[in-house]
């Protein structure tokens, strides 16, 4: 990839110069003004201090270096400003970029830096009580797009939906429903949605109290998965949390920690040493009542996890941020890495209605149904509009412009170019033109400000699929097809493929760029569980 060659042409410039930097330390920019060059460095500035020289003065060293033995695909170095370094590709590597593309198709910006690493990523974990809400979608989408991040770049990635199916919340549940296929009110601990009443008038009568709970629980599991489904997710495992009490996997973690001298007995309780490992205090494992705490059986969890995975990774919601650290604990107590462990928390989204927030569900009361929100925007929405922005920042979106045909709503704009590179392709050949691969030779026609503003974006998409995959970052590829879609419209508006005025080997070319932005643009979509519609 070119941005290497120029990391490491500037690395052992800097090495001659008397300045060591690893590679890794060397960034490259796109300068705002791409009259100013393809790529910027910053290196000059950021090292001048320590090499004792003027910011400006060392640029100007590099670049003269630079000049002498120009990196492969650069034409020109220049310094710039109070001490950038700016180059400029050569013409022969963009259309090398395109017939790179048109190779590779779906595979493009696909790599193996992931080596066939064991990732699982658990995400949404929602309590069998109940349909999923919009509280879940946000965590749903990520978990599922980081997915397929790791996916395409190497990672053998491993879905996962853990199930609290046991403990006093599936009791009340199980309670709940009791009393509402009787015709009662709800226990006041119970749950209180209309969802409970319909799904009551579907169990089966006489039912003791425990098979209640298990119908409730395995109707939930059905109902969420059906849900899910409908924004194409799919887990590899429904990890019941009830299987480790009934096959004692819970009393086996809590007998090794014993055993290492991890846990210990104080006031009729068992204890977690967790301060020992950078938590803030000791936790409790076991209640004096006997009753096991809420983290008791997550330990447990992780540790069957990090049995068959390399590298976990936890999708939580906002309300699990503090429970970090007695996990990360608890498994160094285990004799695990700690650092294999990743936690991703997602923030809360607004979600508004012309302009007015959406409090409350017509069928709960108290929540809104995930269901409702794909019903009213479609999965594509859904999905495109929960990735927007990275999780860790809160974020609003209208529902009535997610569901629009309009240019102002992001997902219809970006798959609206998709279309448009379909219609191209059609109308081509209704007109004789047969699609084939052109030379670098022969794309050199390609010239104009918007050809090239395609070509460029299709340059970075490995690097973005790179980044988001290592920063487990997919709104960076909401940002890039957002961008790449910008470019192709403009295309659309300026560059005719067909017409009078324009040559067949124009055509020719054009229609290369046509069909590699296509397949790039469908790369991108892929990434997020989007479809890319041929028409629109």
């Amino acid at each position: 990839m070119i941005t290497e060659i120029i990391k490491d042409s500037l690395k052992e410039n800097l090495k001659e110069l008397g300045i060591h930097v690893p590679t890794g330390q060397i960034s490259l920019e796109r300068p705002a003004n791409r009259d100013h060059g393809d790529w910027s460095s910053n290196i000059a500035l950021v090292t001048s201090k320590n090499a004792g020289r003027q910011a400006r003065e060392l640029a100007e060293e590099i670049v003269n270096a630079l000049t002498a033995d120009l990196p492969d695909g650069v034409i020109e170095v220049t310094a710039a400003g109070p001490g950038f370094i700016n180059f400029r590709l050569s013409a022969e590597l963009s259309y090398g970029i395109l017939l790179d593309v048109l190779e590779k198709e779906s595979s493009y910006g696909s790599s193996d830096i992931g080596s066939g690493e064991r990732v699982n990523v658990e995400f949404v974990s929602a309590n069998p009580t109940g349909p999923l809400h919009a509280g879940h979608a946000r965590g749903a989408c990520y978990g599922d797009a980081i997915g397929n991040l790791l996916e395409y770049v190497g990672y053998s990635v491993h879905r996962e939906f853990y199930m609290n199916d046991r403990g006093l919340q599936m009791a009340a549940f199980g309670r709940s429903l009791e009393a509402r296929k009787n015709n009662e009110s709800p226990p006041e601990d119970g749950y209180g949605g209309e969802y409970v009443s319909e799904w009551a008038k579907e169990m089966p009568d006489s039912l003791s109290l425990a098979e209640i709970i298990a119908w409730g629980c395995e109707f939930a599991k059905n109902d969420q998965q059906s849900t899910l489904s409908q924004l194409g997710i799919f887990f590899d495992t429904w990890f019941s949390e009830k299987s480790m009490i009934d096959n004692g996997e819970i009393d086996r973690v809590l007998a090794n920690l014993t055993e290492k001298g991890m846990a210990y007995e104080k006031d009729g309780a068992t204890w977690l040493s967790s301060v020992e490992f950078g938590d803030d205090k000791d936790r409790v494992l076991i209640k004096s009542d006997g009753e096991y705490t809420y983290l008791t059986p997550d330990v447990a969890y992780h540790r069957n996890k990090f049995e068959r995975s390399d590298w976990l990774i936890n999708v939580w919601g906002a309300d699990h941020h503090g429970y970090i650290a007695r996990m990360k604990a608890a498994m160094q107590a285990l004799g695990y890495d700690s650092d294999a462990l990743t936690v991703q928390v997602t923030q809360l989204v607004k979600l508004l209605r012309a302009g007015e927030e959406v409090k409350l569900s017509k069928r709960q009361g108290d929540i809104i149904e995930l269901r409702s929100i794909i019903e009213e925007i479609g999965a594509d929405a859904t999905r495109f509009m929960y990735l927007l922005q990275s999780v860790d920042s809160k974020q609003t979106f209208d529902l009535e412009l997610a569901a629009s045909q309009a240019m102002d709503n992001p997902v219809y704009y970006v798959q609206m170019a998709h279309a448009r590179l379909c219609s191209i392709e059609r109308n081509a050949t209704e007109n004789g033109f047969d699609f084939n691969i052109l030379s670098i030779d022969e794309l050199g026609v390609l010239v104009h400000q918007r050809e090239m503003e395609i070509i460029r974006g299709l340059e970075i998409l490995p690097e973005t699929i790179d980044l988001a995959a290592r920063e487990l970052a997919p709104h960076k590829i909401v940002t890039w097809v957002r961008e790449f879609a910008n470019s192709v419209h403009g295309f659309h508006h300026d560059c005719y493929v067909i017409g009078d005025g324009i040559s067949k080997e124009l055509t020719n070319a054009r229609l290369n760029l046509v069909v590699a932005s296509r397949q790039g643009l469908k790369v991108g979509l892929d990434l997020l569980g989007v479809s890319a519609p041929n028409k629109m």
